[in-house]
């Protein structure tokens, strides 16, 4: 994932970078340009001056010729010869190696030629200038227009980074009160005023979202608590009465089946009841106190209330329970917990089958036989059966996890060669 802030800065830097490498040929064309018009504007001019000074002279019969070849010993970027006709004025442009430093390589030159007459004969002048120097200046302009660039990225990044932190620090400071919010503990966070509309129209509309899932989640927490203390008097009333009508004389052996089976029915209801009661009490917190548990004596006597659940499914206990391992924790909460997670291995392991308990300092893990994965998605949540063919309510598992969110505890599940793993991290 990328950072919001360096993200528009990485496009910049890249639309920069190609906008350097887009100008360095534009470079080249424009300045080549200025430099060969310059150079044959300056031929044109010399070449124009050597006319004039050829005609301002009154050479003597042969004096001409010998001016002609000294010209061209003294001036070897120039060359006069006499031809048969006048032509129009040319120029070229042409790579070849320099005559005086062979080694250098190829050299670019511009020349002019251009015609004349003088003392009733045709003479052409051939005016050379060395356009090396064109490639030298497009790598200089380059270079220093490099560094200027990388001076000004280097600048753009810290000016950037010190101006972001500044705009969005109100940002930051709203997003992590959000991170820090916990709607079970029904406080909403204040946020700081800002002078940025769009982070403030942010805040605004977060503040709205919170309360309205404050005041939903304190509705469902009221009704369920309500419902569930409300349901335990007719709950109780009707399970009495079906053990009154069950010692009666009277009944047929079908009409005691239907209320047997009514009466499971019944238990399971009031046992349902009873969960989301106690979830509700643990939302609200009502059990607050806490005290130092020993963890390894409370599993001993769990496991040892087990031994009925063991013996009907025949059933292999194996123990690895460090003496002595205390948390912090409420009495009551912990009973629970370990009372559920233990059910639940029992529930789940096949016939014959295995289960290993072991309790280390920072973990307790609780390991049994069975026969397919567990629906990890479905299992720590409500009234969701991770196995469709368990008896269970469908909140024992539920009611581990909110314990275990409560102390700030990990509970994590995982199916590895035929094994249900459960681990508690403390």
């Amino acid at each position: 994932m990328k950072n919001l802030l360096n993200k528009p800065l990485r496009i910049f830097t890249l639309y920069s970078f190609i906008v350097l490498l887009c100008s360095i040929p534009v470079y080249f064309i424009i300045i080549d340009f200025i430099w060969v018009r310059e150079v044959g504007e300056h031929n044109r001019i010399k070449s124009e001056a050597t006319k004039q000074n050829f005609r301002s002279i009154k050479f003597k019969d042969g004096e001409m010729e010998k001016s002609i070849a000294l010209w061209n010993r003294i001036q070897p970027e120039t060359k006069l010869r006499e031809v048969d006709a006048l032509r129009p004025d040319s120029t070229y442009n042409e790579y070849r190696k320099n005559t005086y430093i062979p080694s250098k390589g190829l050299d670019r030159y511009e020349g002019r030629v251009t015609y004349f007459e003088l003392n009733g004969k045709f003479y052409s002048v051939t005016i050379e200038t060395n356009l090396e120097e064109s490639y030298e200046t497009i790598l200089a302009i380059t270079a220093v227009t490099a560094l200027f660039f990388i001076i000004l990225l280097i600048g753009f990044i810290r000016l950037n980074k010190k101006i972001s932190t500044q705009l969005w620090r109100s940002f930051y400071e709203s997003l992590q009160k959000i991170k820090s919010f916990d709607l079970s503990s029904l406080k909403k966070p204040e946020f700081d005023k800002t002078d940025v509309i769009e982070f403030e129209e942010m805040n605004s509309s977060v503040s709205r979202l919170m309360d309205g899932s404050i005041n939903v989640y304190r509705q469902q927490r009221e009704f369920t608590e309500n419902a569930s203390h409300e349901l335990q008097t007719p709950l109780a009333v009707i399970q009495s009465k079906l053990d009154l009508l069950l010692q009666s004389q009277s009944l047929s052996a079908q009409q005691s089946a239907i209320i047997d089976e009514t009466h499971k029915a019944l238990t399971r209801v009031s046992r349902i009841n009873k969960n989301l009661l106690l979830l509700a009490k643990i939302e609200n917190q009502q059990y607050a106190d806490q005290e130092s548990i020993n963890i390894s004596l409370q599993l001993e006597e769990q496991i040892a209330q087990l031994s009925d659940f063991l013996a009907t499914k025949n059933l292999k206990l194996q123990e690895q329970i460090a003496p002595d391992i205390t948390m912090k924790g409420n009495r009551v909460l912990v009973e629970i917990m370990l009372t559920n997670i233990l059910m639940n291995a029992v529930r789940h392991t096949v016939k014959n089958g295995e289960i290993n308990i072991r309790l280390e300092q920072d973990s307790l893990t609780i390991s049994n036989s069975g026969e397919a994965s567990l629906n990890s998605e479905k299992l720590f949540k409500r009234f969701s059966s991770a196995d469709a063919n368990s008896p269970g309510t469908g909140l024992g598992l539920a009611i581990v996890r909110e314990i275990c969110s409560r102390y700030q505890w990990n509970v994590s599940y995982n199916f590895e060669n035929g094994v249900h793993v459960f681990v508690l991290s403390f």
